[in-house]
């Protein structure tokens, strides 16, 4: 399951469930919200996710991607020791600012 929250003018997505292929598409509808809202501002905090594979790994990728050419950001925060590892080993974590926790997040969006 996936929840979000707002802290000021950033949105906050919380999950427990492995953003993988089974959940990818609920995540998926999650972040398309933000599509229409101007420049989003999104921390997705993995602290409870337990795993990512290849179809989350290409959902975080092309939501950065979209956010990114709206002049707004996805940033990950709070990430896991495994889902660290898998984001380390593909690549994919460069390709993100990545927090110790949401609180970071939400305020880098503010320097």
């Amino acid at each position: 399951m996936y929840e979000q929250s707002k802290q000021g003018a950033v949105d906050v997505i919380r999950g427990t469930d492995p953003l993988n292929a089974g959940h990818v598409e609920f995540l998926q509808e999650r972040l398309e919200q933000f599509d229409g809202s101007g420049q989003p501002h999104v921390v997705f905090d993995m602290q409870s996710v337990p795993l990512v594979d290849s179809a989350g790994l290409e959902l975080l990728l092309d939501t950065q991607e979209r956010f990114r050419l709206r002049g707004g950001a996805l940033k990950l925060a709070a990430v896991n020791p495994l889902c660290r590892e898998i984001l380390k080993v593909t690549g994919v974590g460069q390709r993100f600012e990545i927090f110790p926790d949401s609180g970071s997040a939400v305020g880098s969006f503010v320097q």
